[in-house]
């Protein structure tokens, strides 16, 4: 399938772009809302992301938008992914943070006064901030003190200049990551999303299932078990149909190996569960009677970043009879704090896969990162 994106100032036009270049036959893979053109006096653009079966070929493809503006294959765009998060990784400074920062005692004003012979005077300030700063980004105090006592080792190094790189640096090895193998082998890989109602499994679905086939070239193949959720069965086949994905609904426990070995010939079947509260027990085994049928190779237990840390860890409390291998965290373009984030892997010692910032399928999501979460987590801000 070859991907390419539109953008008109209305969604008719973007439309009609799509069809001249693409034909009759492309498909709309997702649509959003971006912001328009000041200098043209137009306050909102539409862009299109549309779809044509065809060979793939690989090479570098331009489409000319309304305001003149060229923009890259999509295919191009994926595959400089990492190449973006990893410029990411450049050191940042919190001083633009501070002018927000609620002014107030900390709770570690105790452990900074007792401290002060063993950190360089001039950074005691700038510590005292930091503590703060991490404080209200909800960050649990335990894990402030560790980060305060990591410091301390780095105390003859530490001045105004580095004190920012050595905490974010310090926060990274905190954040364990694992990375999804989406390769070619012998034997089907099964990967399975569960979690709370809610917090976008579906979503996340899919745009695993797009770079899994477009990226990777691998043949995908989708099953749901989501039958009491209305219209999840529709959300995802419609999905599957425009970007060509084979998919099955399983309605009973015995309905999945019959599905896998219709499936035995996919490089990787991804298995979309329905929602369920961590509270309802009965609901988490119905579930896990489904997974049981089949040998699935990974579990990812995804979570919403909007959540507080109370709530995340009861989640991941409860959903571990599942064994997930890690966690996929979405909506960070929602959430107003990232300390739950780092509060959750430190207590359950669990890696982080992707983080999702988004709806658009499949732009939204990322490979975890150690560097650029623990940046997040820092400044409040999701790097770009």
């Amino acid at each position: 399938m070859q991907i390419k994106k539109f953008k008109a100032s209305t969604l008719k036009e973007a439309t009609q772009m799509m069809k001249d270049e693409l034909g009759s036959d492309a498909v709309i893979l997702g649509t959003r809302i971006i912001e328009g053109d000041s200098e043209l006096s137009i306050k909102k653009m539409f862009e299109i992301t549309a779809g044509i079966e065809e060979v793939f070929v690989h090479q570098e493809s331009e489409v000319k938008s309304s305001d003149g503006n060229s923009q890259k294959n999509f295919y191009e765009e994926l595959q400089k992914l990492e190449e973006k998060i990893n410029a990411s990784k450049s050191k940042r400074s919190h001083a633009q943070f501070n002018s927000n920062h609620k002014a107030g005692k900390s709770p570690f004003t105790k452990d900074i006064s007792e401290d002060k012979k063993s950190i360089n005077k001039s950074v005691q300030k700038e510590l005292k901030e930091i503590i703060d700063l991490l404080y209200n980004r909800e960050v649990q105090k335990p894990i402030i003190s560790t980060i305060l006592d990591n410091l301390k080792k780095y105390k003859g190094l530490l001045n105004s200049e580095n004190i920012d790189s050595y905490v974010i640096s310090n926060i990274a090895t905190m954040i364990p990551t694992y990375n999804l193998e989406l390769t070619k082998n012998n034997k089907s890989k099964i990967i399975a999303l569960v979690g709370p109602t809610g917090v976008g499994k579906t979503t996340c679905i899919a745009k695993l299932a797009v770079i899994s086939k477009i990226l990777h070239n691998l043949n995908v193949g989708l099953i749901s078990i989501d039958t009491y959720r209305l219209g999840a069965i529709d959300q995802l086949k419609i999905f599957a149909d425009i970007s060509n994905i084979d998919m099955e609904v399983a309605y009973e426990v015995k309905d999945m190996p019959a599905i896998i070995n219709k499936f035995k010939k996919k490089d990787i079947i991804f298995i979309d569960t329905a929602g369920r509260s961590q509270k309802n027990i009965e609901q988490l085994r119905e579930t896990e009677e489904f997974l049981k049928a089949v040998n699935v190779d990974e579990t990812y237990l995804v979570l919403s970043s909007t959540s507080t840390t109370k709530n995340l860890f009861d989640v991941a409390e409860n959903f571990k009879l599942y064994k997930y291998n890690s966690v996929i965290f979405t909506k960070i373009d929602e959430a107003v704090s990232f300390g739950s984030i780092l509060n959750l892997v430190s207590n359950f010692d669990v890696p982080i896969s992707f983080i999702s910032n988004g709806q658009v399928i499949p732009d939204d999501i990322i490979s975890a990162d150690s560097d650029f979460i623990a940046n997040m987590i820092y400044t409040g801000k999701i790097s770009k």
